[in-house]
């Protein structure tokens, strides 16, 4: 078994992970570049970190990969879990916050975002993955994975929660020259071997996202890599 377009890189654990991601998050600030934050219930930690190592974001631009369609304030906004554990804890804010406006519906919020992407040059994408091998909002085999002219597009959840979704679609999530999945827990185990260790496929989302002109890496813990070769 090989992996499949990617690059390992293993933490004992989920801390120690954080820990690696918060460093590239910091490094990025710092180097000005435009940035993709992930929701979800893994990347807070690192966020934490990244504030810590880095109190001044104001070279940098932050975006998002997806969004749910809840206003910012709201416990499920992907928003408010990066305002949170990075933005008010930092000193100096980014130059550009491009929030995705979820609070609009999402065909609404989908179109706003598309345009304010139009042009845009994204320099580092950070990506979770669900225990069903999706990313971002693109969900298994869903029309959503074969969207190739706009930008941002608006998703149905396929897990919970069920609300309405945005979502940036395969070939800007793929557009960075850097890529990298946070991945912990025994949980994403058998999602994590199907993404990155198996050929890519529309059952797994996350198999079809590898950079286009730079690396893709995972940065995974040792229960979510224990199915991964190497």
């Amino acid at each position: 078994m090989t992996l499949y377009g990617v690059e390992l890189v293993r933490g004992s654990d989920a801390e120690e992970v954080a820990h690696l991601v918060g460093d590239e998050l910091a490094e990025a600030a710092r180097s000005g570049m435009s940035v993709v934050l992930t929701g979800g219930s893994t990347p807070g930690r690192a966020y934490q970190l990244a504030a810590e190592r880095e109190p001044d974001w104001s070279a940098a631009s932050l975006w998002w990969g997806d969004e749910r369609g809840v206003p910012p304030d709201d416990e499920l906004s992907n928003f408010r879990l990066a305002r949170e554990n990075l933005l008010d804890r930092i000193e100096a804010p980014p130059r550009e916050v491009q929030r995705i406006r979820g609070e609009l519906g999402a065909d609404e919020a989908a179109r706003e975002y598309d345009e304010l992407l139009r042009g845009a040059r994204l320099d580092y994408v950070l990506l979770g993955l669900g225990p069903d091998g999706h990313v971002a909002s693109l969900f298994p085999r869903q029309p959503t994975l074969q969207e190739r002219e706009r930008r941002a597009i608006p998703a149905e959840a396929k897990l919970e929660p069920f609300v309405e979704r945005v979502t940036l679609t395969l070939p800007v999530l793929a557009s960075a020259p850097e890529v990298v999945f946070i991945v912990t827990g025994e949980a994403k185990a058998e999602a994590a071997e199907r993404a990155f260790a198996r050929p890519p496929g529309p059952e797994t989302p996350a198999s079809l996202i590898r950079s286009a002109r730079g690396r893709t890496r995972v940065v995974a813990d040792a229960p979510a890599a224990s199915r991964l070769p190497g």
